[in-house]
């Protein structure tokens, strides 16, 4: 192929990487594969990209030389230095106008840094989140770019060809500036990991509280897939839970109860704290794999460390699994709000332009949490996109309400059994704490003025800060205030 014949360049022959690249060749465009290891692009075009338009690069300079102008290149590397590394190397064969694409799951603030550095050299930098594992890269991923705005006309139609669509509406759109792309997939996978862990807890209890066998469980899940909860990770766990290996036996419960994770929803939590935002069910599901990982303590505390004696739930077994039911969709409900509540902070923090109704588009399909209960979500913010809180939109408030009963009482169950149910809990105890007007903090504002002179706020008098000489032989001297 002579010069400047290629749509696109990606780096990164992974099984994303190579999916992607296949997925763009399906819709029309000439890419231009590349891996640090030549090899890899040469057995990736005499095996999965034979026969298409898909061409080869054994260097970065040829790389460059095949695109069209603008250049855009696409990194799908491991976060981090080599990230880093790749730019360094492709910056001197760039010019003014050029773009590169991180779509990987960088942390957001690298991927600002890069932005802004990348920026003064005139060169137009994106950090996007791709959502959708192996599958939706090659059939229609979820696309969240974001970084400078002047490079989206230049990737949009690349983009939106190749990404899912519900409808007609491509599951891609433009998120905001700088990390505001893998800041919103960063929430995106939080919110992942609060699903997964909801779908758990619903299976530990229909299992050890209710002794369900299998088939029925598989029932429950397939049931819960035609209605509000219908969705990619409900429907996955029905077919998880009635996969049988081949000695007949279900698969699941011969896998070791350890779970591991990549770092994204960490990140999540480590911003919620940033951002003093309370993000508790992320959170949870977090430290819930953290718990899971100690498998070797968690077998000698089984030994010595005894719980209730009651642990089966004796009521009727189907009243309860629609119990469970909602609780679960309650505490999604809790989950999503409290993600959106991080990206409106984020938002006003960095001066991004979220559109969330749009945010909740792009989640539709494609990705790992796609539901048919993002559209509610994007219809709760296209009637109002100043929305504080999900929890304040008519139709949630609805929905929680009719959930109630059932959520508190499959937690109430749960604490008595002694089954760990902590984001169903987290779930609540937030929506408890968010519907209270009043909560018990002037008590700890009264005890950190008491030991460290801190100060407290009047209910007669916001804004204004005071410190009381609580034990009559202290001083008046008052210590510095500080918010979360």
């Amino acid at each position: 192929m002579s010069e400047g014949k290629a749509d696109i360049a990606l780096i990164g022959l992974a099984v994303m990487g190579q999916n992607l690249i296949l997925n763009m060749n399906d819709h029309g465009f000439t890419v231009v594969a590349y891996n640090r290891t030549v090899e890899k692009v040469e057995r990736f075009l005499k095996n999965e990209a034979k026969g298409t338009k898909i061409i080869g690069a054994k260097s970065i300079e040829e790389m460059v030389k095949l695109l069209k102008k603008p250049r855009r290149v696409m990194l799908l590397v491991k976060a981090g230095k080599p990230v880093d590394d790749f730019i360094d190397q492709l910056v001197p064969y760039l010019e003014k106008g050029d773009i590169m694409i991180d779509g990987g799951n960088s942390d957001y603030t690298d991927t600002n840094r890069r932005c802004n550095a990348l920026s003064g050299k005139g060169l137009l930098f994106i950090g996007s989140g791709v959502s959708g594992g192996e599958d939706g890269a090659r059939y229609g991923p979820s696309l969240m770019p974001g970084g400078n705005p002047q490079a989206w006309p230049a990737i949009k139609e690349i983009f939106q060809s190749i990404s899912a669509k519900v409808g007609k509406e491509p599951c891609c759109d433009w998120v905001g500036e700088e990390g505001a792309g893998h800041f919103v997939k960063m929430v995106h996978n939080g919110i992942e990991y609060g699903d997964m862990q909801l779908c758990c807890e619903a299976y530990h209890l229909m299992k050890d509280a209710l002794g369900l066998t299998h088939p029925e469980m598989t029932k429950a899940f397939d049931e819960w897939n035609k209605g509000e909860l219908e969705s990619f990770l409900i429907e996955i766990t029905r077919d998880i839970l009635q996969f049988k290996d081949k000695d007949g036996d279900y698969l699941v419960e011969k896998i070791r109860d350890t779970a591991g994770q990549k770092g994204t929803g960490k990140w999540t939590a480590i911003s919620s704290l940033e951002f003093g935002v309370p993000v508790t069910l992320i959170g949870e599901a977090v430290f819930a794999r953290c718990l899971s990982s100690l498998k070797e303590e968690r077998i000698q505390a089984s030994k010595h460390i005894s719980g209730p004696k009651e642990t089966k739930y004796k009521g009727d077994k189907q009243s309860f699994i629609e119990d469970i039911r909602k609780a679960l969709y309650a505490s999604k409900i809790v989950s999503y709000a409290q993600g959106f509540m991080l990206m409106r902070e984020a938002a006003k923090e960095f001066k991004w332009e979220l559109n969330f109704g749009s945010i909740a588009l792009m989640w539709r399909g494609g990705c790992i949490i796609r539901s048919v209960f993002l559209g509610n979500i994007k219809q709760a913010y296209d009637k109002n996109p100043e929305l504080s809180n999900l929890l304040l939109d008519q139709f949630f408030m609805n929905e929680v309400q009719k959930c109630q009963e059932s959520w508190r009482k499959v937690v109430a169950t749960a604490v008595t059994l002694g089954i760990p149910t902590p984001a169903f809990s987290t779930a609540l105890a937030f929506f408890d704490g968010y519907r209270s007007e009043r909560l018990p903090a002037n008590l700890i504002q009264a005890q950190r003025d008491y030991f460290g002179a801190h100060t407290y706020e009047l209910l007669s008098k916001p804004g204004e800060f005071v410190h009381n000489n609580w034990t009559g032989h202290g001083g008046t001297v008052s210590s510095s205030t500080y918010h979360v």
